[in-house]
């Protein structure tokens, strides 16, 4: 509880999104447990549980990192208009649940539109604030310099993987021969690579069994900002410790890379071709080499 009153007094708006999506997170189970409806081929609860617990994680570690930041108004905002923007989105996210319909790339009917139109807008302002928070951390001194560039390339992992799920926005070739032909549509992106969204998901997450999917790349560049430290710190002390925090941070985002060169070949994660296994072999093995070399 001391942690929790801490974090609350660097960002109270954080700390009530985080104990938010928590509860939320619970509601969401307690849906998963009583309501058997499928959307998209997934069990209606699951996205919005999904979206509620990584939220959650998101917003208790920016207020965990403005612990190393001096505080400011600019910071305190930032923080207020992160916590808005997250609440904003998840509620949409459970209302389309509610409906019984798909919360992303829907324009089915005009307030279906409405609502993916509002959570485009609130993704650009979220990341345009995820961004500025990146800025103040890179112009911060840190004691601790190596922990410092380990938190600083974390975020800007971070902010390049978000950038990611513009993707995910991009018609796909049945929508653009729709659109030429001056079709009505009713949805526009989606994030399976070679089918349409909706088919056979792993279990737990939902990602495609058979296709590419842009989530995976999406969800690993979203959370470098948790695993990239927790790495760094795992490891110990080094003989440079900076020079580490470097090899860490590339080695993850060299990581991501693979997963979206994969998700946009169309090929499934579960079932990796000859190009995939050789890329993270070699990944595996520079990795390797990097770490014995800092240790």
């Amino acid at each position: 509880m001391s942690t929790l009153r801490k974090l609350w007094q660097q960002s109270p708006s954080l700390t009530g999104t985080f104990l938010f999506m928590l509860a939320l997170f619970l509601f969401n189970v307690v849906g998963l447990l009583v309501d058997a409806r499928i959307i998209s081929g997934a069990p209606a609860w699951l996205k919005p549980a999904k979206f509620a617990i990584s939220t959650g994680i998101y917003s208790i570690t920016v207020a965990w990192i403005y612990s190393y930041l001096t505080p400011s108004k600019t910071l305190a905002r930032l923080g207020d208009i992160l916590a808005t923007v997250l609440i904003l989105e998840v509620i949409i996210i459970n209302i389309q649940a509610f409906r019984g319909t798909i919360s992303h790339y829907n324009l089915r009917t005009v307030m279906d539109g409405i609502l993916f139109s509002t959570m485009g807008l609130g993704i650009l302002i979220l990341w345009l604030a995820s961004v500025a928070i990146m800025v103040q951390m890179f112009r911060q001194n840190f004691s601790d310099p190596a922990w410092g560039w380990a938190l600083r390339l974390a975020m800007l992992i971070t902010v390049i993987g978000s950038a990611g799920g513009g993707l995910m926005l991009r018609a796909t070739a049945e929508q653009s021969v729709q659109l030429q032909a001056h079709q009505k549509i009713t949805a526009i992106g989606g994030h399976t690579v070679g089918a349409p969204d909706g088919g056979a998901g792993i279990p737990g997450v939902g990602w495609s069994e058979e296709h590419g999917d842009l989530r995976i790349p999406h969800f690993l560049g979203l959370h470098a900002i948790q695993i990239v430290p927790l790495f760094f710190w795992l490891a110990g002390k080094r003989k440079d410790r900076t020079a580490f925090a470097v090899t860490v941070a590339v080695s993850y985002f060299v990581f991501i890379a693979i997963f979206a060169a994969q998700a946009l070949a169309g090929e499934s994660v579960i079932h990796p071709g000859t190009a995939a296994l050789a890329a993270l072999g070699i990944w595996f093995l520079s990795t390797a080499g990097a770490t014995v070399v800092t240790a």
